[in-house]
């Protein structure tokens, strides 16, 4: 069976956002669907030492994207793993990144809504260098304080670190492909093949831009009014 007709059988979302990771794992925490990060895909391929990992391992030190075939392939046994296991619908996160892929994905599903979360380059780049990870419990942190006032008619923006518990102080390990000269590839990458993709999906009108306008306790009950939850999370609570 060649992928697409495998993408078409497994591709049959309730909810499909192309997200942030921290604002997809809480979404997918608060509407019940999977959170698929074709990033952490990439990662646990590496991580087990299967067929693509040394390549892959070339692939993510330089920065560079990986190829439509390698994603797919992890996407689709991923996605068949969940359909083994009952699950139906999903947050996608991290794909597509190109407009190959974009029409990979509109031949073998109808995406409610993508997502276009916005920061300055800058910002992103400060947010990048400061990622730590725990190399006991593997939880993910970030050192990174942002405190930027607001002049020229900008909107300030501040962004607390998401530090670790004392426990976790020691274990912090930088991911190798955390550093300035890689980020600022993918940056570059970003601008020439994934911006386009959002003018793929504008044109469909399934495109919301939102502007981050701080960390998550300020970005988060903005974002759910962005898109129609306000009373979700407190339906969602009540009923607990």
């Amino acid at each position: 069976m060649e992928d697409h007709d495998l993408l078409s059988e497994l591709f049959d979302p309730l909810f499909t956002f192309y997200f942030s990771k921290d604002s997809a794992s809480r979404l997918s925490n608060l509407l019940g669907v999977p959170h698929i990060a074709t990033g952490d895909l990439v990662r646990e391929e590496l991580a087990s030492s299967g067929p693509f990992s040394s390549e892959l391992s070339e692939i993510v030190n330089r920065g560079q994207l990986v190829s439509d075939e390698l994603i797919i392939s992890l996407l689709s046994k991923k996605l068949a793993a969940g359909e083994a296991n009952g699950e139906t619908g999903f947050i996608l996160d991290g794909f597509p990144r190109t407009i190959k892929q974009a029409e990979i994905l509109e031949g073998v599903t109808d995406l409610d809504l993508v997502i276009n979360l916005k920061l300055r380059e800058d910002i992103l780049l400060e947010k990048c260098l400061g990622r730590r990870i725990c190399n006991q419990c593997g939880g993910n942190f970030n050192i990174a304080s942002i405190n930027i006032k607001a002049e020229d008619g900008s909107p300030g923006i501040i962004m607390a670190p998401l530090l670790p518990p004392a426990n976790c102080l020691s274990k912090l390990i930088t991911r190798s492909d955390d550093t300035e000269a890689v980020v600022r590839e993918r940056l570059r990458i970003y601008n020439e093949m994934t911006r386009p993709v959002e003018e793929f999906y504008r044109s469909r009108g399934k495109l919301l831009v939102f502007d981050l306008p701080g960390g998550i306790p300020e970005s988060w009950p903005k974002l759910l009014h962005a898109l129609n939850l306000d009373d979700y999370e407190d339906k969602q609570s009540a009923a607990a």
